[in-house]
């Protein structure tokens, strides 16, 4: 197989981005490549054309290889239910929930390596390249025996592996000393080094650089800096340049949830330059925003309750009476409505029914069959149409209560209050709706007495970050020996 696997000296060292600049560079040179992950463990899922869910992560690496995302791609997803305890999503739909316990002794060398080489017979067959991304770091050695994301998968694929670190973070040449020792027999397979996310003058780092190749003998491929102004959707949380502070810019609140799913829901306000996002996790720092997000979560009912024990509950709804605007996506839709009921424990093992904030006339009813699909649906007030996804468990019951959309299946979806100052919703992507978004946000302008401003095209913007974060990568980066391990 024809490839490369990007593995790092820890979690969050940019294997990600690396591996979709990767992905990129081969598909500008119309090479048939798609990204794999054997393992990956977020809440921020893709939902495919066919209904499945795959990582956020291997979804957009394969838009920047300019193929369509599928489940071989990852064929175990990781969905974080509390500390101990996961949903295993397998080829795209529920397998199981698992502690960490059951799932390492009892799935990774059974079910899951199986499942993980039909994957990449199924890539093999369907695409000429591969590139690979590890998961946190192969130095995890009371994980060695039973891992199925680092190593294993390099010599399943039987590729070379290329190690990441991140400079910023700082004790880099440590880091990838202590990597390579601890990866024992496997160290054979790391033919490359990547320092990246480095910040001041490349020259006061040559020294270090040469040290480490003689130390190592292993080469340093190049030094990547960091880069602020690259605007793809991240894997696990929200960007930080959503948290940097523009002067009088528009305030836009997102609840915490602890428990929270998709929150690249967010990302597109990136590309706003009069707003600024801004995390709300208690009575303290609430404020008074000029709107509200509440975003999707894992367990409805548990994070409800925890914003319970913050007041959340009573400042939204005073926001609400006192005119806030506000939207509710996924969970933040079923907090909006009268009760969220759960008595076969599909949400929690512990609360069966809770009392919500009856902003609307509508009741959530847990059950076992979990929605997931691609949506086209029509917005009733301004006839837009708006593509995004659902990926949720309950269904919601109307009573006298007036939807937002109308899905292409004629089957209502969400819910609005006071002419539009509150929306519900279960389509997830809705603010990369170029038009709903600015629809959205002049409304909020207008509140504040602010000018009204003209489309933002994020579709662009996605397209020039995939593009500069070719050009980056291939301006630091020895690329005729990253292409001879590749061809290898």
């Amino acid at each position: 197989m024809k490839g490369i696997m990007i593995q790092g000296t820890a979690s969050d060292v940019g294997k990600s981005y690396i591996t979709t600049a990767i992905c990129r560079i081969l598909s500008n040179q119309f090479k048939n490549v798609a990204p794999f992950k054997s393992q990956n463990m977020s809440n921020n899922s893709y939902v495919t054309i066919n209904g499945l869910e795959m990582g956020r992560a291997q979804g957009v690496q394969a838009e920047a290889a300019r193929v369509f995302p599928d489940v071989y791609m990852n064929p175990i997803l990781l969905k974080p239910k509390m500390d101990t305890n996961c949903e295993v999503i397998l080829n795209g739909k529920i397998y199981n929930s698992m502690d960490g316990f059951k799932y390492t002794k009892e799935f990774t060398l059974t079910k899951g390596i199986e499942e993980i080489k039909k994957a990449l017979i199924k890539h093999g067959k369907l695409h000429d390249y591969i590139v690979i991304e590890g998961a946190g770091s192969p130095a995890e050695v009371n994980l060695n025996d039973r891992e199925i994301v680092n190593m294993r998968v390099a010599e399943l694929a039987d590729v070379d592996v290329v190690l990441v670190v991140d400079i910023d973070r700082g004790g880099s040449f440590a880091s990838i000393i202590g990597t390579l020792e601890l990866v024992f027999e496997h160290r054979r397979r790391i033919k490359g080094l990547i320092f990246n996310k480095f910040r001041g003058d490349i020259e006061l780092l040559a020294d270090g650089l040469k040290w480490i190749e003689e130390y190592s003998k292993v080469k340093v491929l190049g030094v990547i800096p960091y880069m602020k102004d690259i605007y793809i959707e991240t894997e696990d949380a929200q960007s930080e340049i959503l948290f940097s502070r523009i002067p009088d810019a528009l305030d836009i609140g997102v609840i915490k949830m602890e428990r929270v799913s998709n929150n690249t829901d967010i990302e597109p306000f990136i590309h706003e330059d009069d707003v600024n996002i801004r995390i709300i996790d208690s009575e303290s720092n609430f404020f008074n925003p000029d709107a509200l997000i509440i975003p999707g979560t894992k367990s409805t009912i548990l994070d409800f309750e925890e914003l319970k024990k913050r007041n959340l509950d009573i400042l939204i709804k005073t926001y609400i009476k006192n005119g806030g605007i506000v939207i509710g996506i996924c969970g933040g839709f079923q907090m909006l409505g009268r009760n969220i009921i759960d008595k076969e424990s599909v949400d929690n093992d512990t609360i069966k029914t809770v009392e919500s904030l009856g902003i609307f006339d509508i009741d959530t009813v847990f059950t076992k069959t979990k929605n997931v699909r691609q949506v086209l649906a029509k917005e009733i007030k301004t006839n837009n149409k708006l593509i995004g996804y659902e990926i949720h468990l309950g269904e919601t019951i109307y009573f006298n209560q007036e939807p937002f959309t109308i899905l292409e299946d004629n089957k209502k979806d969400g819910a609005v209050f006071n002419d539009y100052q509150v929306i519900g919703t279960y389509l997830h992507n809705i603010f990369n709706n170029d038009n709903f978004r600015n629809d959205w946000l002049n409304k909020v302008r207008r509140t504040k007495g602010r000018k009204e401003k003209k489309i933002v095209n994020t579709n662009n913007y996605k397209e020039e970050s995939f593009e500069k974060l070719a050009r980056v990568f291939k301006e630091n980066i020895d690329m005729n020996y990253l292409m001879k391990l590749i061809e290898n």
